[in-house]
């Protein structure tokens, strides 16, 4: 065979190759009208043709449903609200079950938040805390949340962390996140405690706060806290907790509750009974036995009602003068060099 056959060939078998990863890749598979698929990433591009030269159609942004016209091995042909259609990338797309799977946890999200913070770099948003568990989103960086749950799980085989830190266990926090919610790596987030707490977290680890009631001093609310912090231990929650309320006279926060030595887990709950607020502790013993902890707040006094057996009860205690120790004494709170206002 001469050269020039042989260079044939060669043009014939590339050709043949090119045109059957076409097929493969760019080729519709088939039609899936009626299909709805949600956009993933903050903005994507809608494009004329997975082919390398291509145009702009539209950018669509995360949570955008379109309607899935075809399907090829790694993109989709889309119609986007409003009526433009073109191609996005398989993967940058969520099935319809798993984001009304993320919308029914958002539901879900109805108390309040045991804290707030914010993200310090891009974060997954998974379905359920495990780094193999669907993707709803990516969270931004400086990204705001709310966060309700803390939970610890066996680090999986092929992390998503981008600092790469090597733990056994992986601490996740179910969040909000606008009109999103999800779990994401604890340790990517940055607890944003209120500026009027700020001068009592120094040399904690506060790690929720919750608002139990506000009073007036000189025409303006003061939040008085619940405050949880977590010392040394990681394996809790919680175990320590401190309640501030307001001194009209001195302007500041006092220190009206200290506890310590608990094993708490969220959420923290806060409520008014006859407009007298009470929060309630979910606990473990060293057994396993899970219970709550009932306390009451009388303007600066704070005392412990009574114990409820479970976690899910909304009970009070029955016998609440029988467990209801002495009144600790209002004490005044550090102030770290500045007042906390």
């Amino acid at each position: 065979m001469s050269i020039k056959s042989r260079f044939l060939v060669a043009l014939l078998l590339i050709a043949g190759g090119g045109a059957t990863y076409y097929v493969r890749v760019y080729l519709p598979r088939h039609r899936a009208l009626g299909e709805l698929a949600y956009v993933l990433p903050g903005s994507l591009a809608m494009v004329t043709t997975p082919a390398e030269v291509r145009q702009v159609v539209a950018t669509l942004k995360s949570g955008d449903r379109v309607e899935v016209l075809a399907r090829t091995r790694s993109w989709m042909r889309v119609r986007a609200p409003g009526g433009p259609t073109g191609w996005v990338e398989s993967k940058d797309m969520l099935d319809a079950e798993t984001y009304g799977r993320g919308q029914r946890l958002l539901k879900e999200l109805s108390s309040p938040p045991q804290a707030r913070g914010h993200c310090e770099t891009l974060v997954n948003l998974h379905l359920e805390p495990s780094r193999d568990a669907p993707l709803l989103g990516e969270l931004g960086n400086n990204q705001k949340v709310d966060i309700f749950e803390r939970r610890l799980v066996e680090r999986s085989s092929q992390p998503d962390d981008p600092r790469g830190e090597a733990t056994r266990r992986d601490a996740w926090y179910l969040v909000r996140a606008d009109s999103r919610a999800g779990w994401i790596l604890g340790r990517l987030v940055e607890l944003d405690v209120p500026e009027s707490l700020a001068p009592y977290a120094q040399g904690t680890n506060m790690v929720a706060w919750l608002v139990l009631t506000t009073v007036t001093d000189q025409g303006r609310e003061a939040p008085e806290y619940l405050v949880a912090d977590r010392l040394g231990a990681q394996d809790l929650d919680f175990n320590h907790i401190r309640v501030f309320t307001w001194w009209k006279k001195r302007h500041h926060y006092v220190t009206a509750y200290v506890e310590g030595h608990l094993n708490g887990y969220f959420p923290l709950r806060a409520m008014r009974v006859n407009n007298t607020p009470y929060f309630r502790l979910r606990l473990m013993d060293a057994s396993g036995r899970q219970y709550q902890k009932v306390y009451e707040m009388s303007d600066t006094i704070v005392r412990r009602v009574g114990v409820v057996e479970g976690w899910e009860s909304d009970a009070m205690p029955q016998s609440r003068k029988a467990s209801a120790p002495k009144p600790v004494r209002t004490r005044r709170a550090r102030h770290h060099g500045r007042r906390g206002a």
